[in-house]
């Protein structure tokens, strides 16, 4: 199947005088329907490549490459165009839904702007669609949460939000960097079975970026394994995690509890 998203050769600097490299050219393809995981230790450059697609890195940093939707050239757009592109083609989730939920407005409010911004809605269309989104999502009592605000609801039900976000205009691309790592890992599960099931209901193309393997075990589809900004690593799941070829995955693997299962009962590894 053709990628959604291609990234080709990105390279990330940070600073004006000496720019310090911290994503040395790597190669991504995101496909509609499956989950392309990103895996490494903090620091290693996965989530500034994230934020590299949606042109959300500070002034300082010097991004190279070529980053295409569809087709679409990415890289270098700016204003008017990149806000389009932005949660209507291609949306993010964060590790903190603070990050994509403003505290002092209700959750009816955030999800109807939303969609009446980039779907040309009405009020009415929009607060319909905003309570089958949080159906969807598994938020309790939609109608009602629709009037409340973030404070109200718990850190998984605040991601089921921000997700619900995210999906809001029908994006064909979602990033997810870290969405379960603030959370215990019960409620992690019921975050993971959220957006694998979402990936090929929706045939989104989805990127997950995170350092759990236990994880990136548990939904992704193929694996990339990054270290010092560089992919040292590529194959499907199963490849990665019954036969790992690089001496920096093996690693890694090793390092994790010997009891740890995958996080999706039943799920194939």
């Amino acid at each position: 199947m053709t990628a959604k998203l291609q990234i080709r050769d990105l390279t990330i600097a940070f600073g004006r005088r000496h720019p310090t490299p911290v994503v040395h050219g790597i190669d991504l393809d995101l496909t509609p329907g499956r989950i392309q995981g990103l895996a490494g230790e903090s620091g290693s450059g996965k989530s500034v490549s994230a934020m590299a697609v949606l042109g959300l890195l500070p002034t300082t940093a010097e991004v190279g490459g070529s980053i295409r939707l569809a087709g679409t050239e990415l890289l270098g757009m700016k204003g008017r165009a990149l806000n389009e592109i932005r949660g209507a083609k291609i949306a993010m989730v964060f590790q903190d839904p603070s990050s994509s939920l403003h505290p002092q407005l209700t959750i009816g409010s955030q999800l109807t702007d939303h969609m009446r911004v980039h779907l040309n809605l009405s009020k009415k269309a929009a607060l319909a669609r905003a309570k089958d989104l949080l159906t969807r999502v598994a938020v309790p009592e939609p109608h009602e949460a629709l009037s409340r605000y973030p404070h109200q609801f718990s850190g998984g039900q605040r991601q089921r939000i921000a997700i619900a976000l995210a999906l809001a205009c029908d994006p064909e691309v979602l990033l997810a960097d870290e969405p379960t790592t603030a959370l215990d890992v019960t409620v992690q599960a019921g975050i993971l079975h959220l957006l694998r099931d979402l990936a090929r209901e929706r045939d989104l193309a989805v990127l997950l970026v995170t350092h759990d393997l236990g994880v990136m075990s548990a939904i992704a589809d193929d694996v990339a394994v990054m270290r010092e900004g560089r992919i040292v690593e590529s194959a499907s799941r199963r490849d990665i995690f019954t036969r790992p070829a690089h001496p920096y995955t093996q690693e890694l693997l090793a390092s994790m509890p010997e009891a740890h299962e995958s996080l999706i009962d039943g799920e194939e590894r």
